[in-house]
């Protein structure tokens, strides 16, 4: 899709914390495209959410150098711990879990990202652990 369309998607995401549905027609309307044009973009770019993040995002790489370390257990105890999946929100709307296909963390796989900060050498507990102590900064700065 030629145009605005990325970069109000991006104005959006930035200031709501996602893209809002009611936003789709407003903008096909403006860009004089289809709802489905737009709702195509929104959905293929992983960055851009349909619904508000949890205060604390984690992404965890699933690229090929974690997982042979490690990386699919210590994803799934998480994931397991928090009661949630791939791309969703925890009930409480604390926690937000995404995956992520390369880091550049390698060295130290497996390796994500809470609130946008390094971790790596993760386990499950290790991973929790980084979750918890992200929120707690997060809560203690607010």
């Amino acid at each position: 899709l030629e145009g605005p369309a990325l970069p109000i998607l991006h104005a959006l995401q930035a200031e709501f914390g996602y893209v809002p549905k009611a936003a789709i027609p407003l903008m096909a309307k403006a860009l004089n495209r289809s709802r489905a044009e737009i709702h195509g973009v929104v959905s293929f770019y992983h960055d851009f959410r349909s619904a508000p993040a949890g205060k604390t995002v984690v992404k965890v790489c699933r690229a090929e150098a974690c997982q042979a370390m490690g990386g699919r257990e210590a994803a799934n105890f998480l994931l397991a711990s928090l009661g949630t999946d791939w791309g969703e929100t925890t009930k409480d709307g604390q926690v937000t879990v995404e995956p992520v296909y390369c880091l550049g963390l390698c060295a130290t796989a497996p390796a994500a990202l809470v609130n946008d900060k390094p971790f790596g050498r993760l386990d499950g507990l290790a991973l929790i652990e980084a979750v918890a102590e992200e929120a707690a900064a997060r809560e203690a700065g607010a």
